[in-house]
């Protein structure tokens, strides 16, 4: 049996489903979740390889009208991403109705030289009847199969994988086949940290906020101390994040702890700094640092 490897980017529209798909797909969460938009900020291989073949995702951040020096670096990622591609998948959303956003998306990679695959996400949360409608009406608007899946209960993936392998050429075993992801485990620990932000603060506090390990390694006692600094923009954010007591940061801390460790398959000591960086999503040097820097 011939061995099929490649590229693969996943584009879609914020919120899409993109990162849970490839979580599913590789069986181990690597691309931070959550409910909120524009979590995904800068692109991430993550590697399968199965008996016949490998396949390197692309996850990127979800394509939108770009505000600030974050947002214009955020949208080149997106773009970026399909230099050397050999398969896009453009992921869209059960639940909602073709939309602008994905015909802006759509006339964006029509003219690519790659392949497309159009999948649908979020089928667990719309009926039959509804889903054979969204289907039809994707189909119709791009002239593109819709592969239906559930990245969250699984539905589909394998036949979604196996889609996949059969568009991709021949070729070599880019990496090791122990390896999930081609980014850093400081990386990652900030990612899983922003996740919890994300997930237990509200409205725009997230947005206004970044996280960046500034020291990551191996104690004595053979447990890895990991202190990062959120940075807000705001004194007001800075409180909500602490919260009352300090409980908020350190549910914060604790959740992150959990999910670095089971990554990390090491005990960790997580030791979090809050501060105040106004205007940090314009600071270029900062965005450097945090990795979010535009090409020139």
């Amino acid at each position: 049996m011939s061995f099929k490897s490649g590229f693969v980017a996943v584009l879609g529209r914020p919120n899409v489903g993109k990162s849970t798909l490839i979580n599913k797909i590789i069986g181990q969460k690597i691309n931070i979740i959550s409910q909120k938009p524009q979590t995904t900020r800068s692109k991430m291989k993550t590697i399968l390889t199965e008996e016949q073949g490998q396949i390197i995702f692309t996850d990127t951040p979800g394509i939108h009208s770009p505000k600030n020096e974050l947002d214009e670096y955020m949208l080149q990622e997106a773009y970026s991403s399909l230099d050397g591609i050999d398969l896009i998948i453009f992921l869209v959303d059960a639940c909602s109705p073709y939309g602008s956003g994905d015909n802006f998306i759509y006339k964006q990679i029509q003219s690519q030289d790659q392949k497309i695959l159009m999948v649908m996400n979020k089928i667990d949360k719309v009926n039959n009847k509804v889903l054979i409608k969204r289907k039809k009406e994707y189909e119709r608007k791009t002239d593109i199969e819709v592969i239906p899946v559930s990245a969250r209960t699984g539905k589909n993936i394998d036949f979604l994988v196996d889609k996949m392998f059969a568009l991709l050429p021949e070729g070599p075993k880019y990496y090791p086949e122990d390896m999930i992801t081609d980014q850093i485990e400081r990386y990652l620990a900030a990612e899983i940290v922003r996740e919890k932000i994300f997930n237990y603060t509200r409205d725009e506090i997230p947005y206004g906020t970044a996280v960046l390990t500034e020291e990551f390694k191996e104690r004595k006692n053979g447990v890895i101390y990991i202190r990062a600094n959120i940075h807000v923009e705001e004194k007001s954010h800075k409180g909500i994040i602490i919260g009352k007591n300090g409980k908020m940061l350190k549910k914060i801390g604790r959740e992150a702890r959990r999910d670095i460790e089971k990554l990390l398959q090491e005990k960790v000591y997580l030791d979090l700094w809050v501060k105040i960086q106004q205007n940090w999503r314009k600071d270029e040097q900062l965005l450097e640092r945090l990795g979010y820097k535009k090409d020139d």
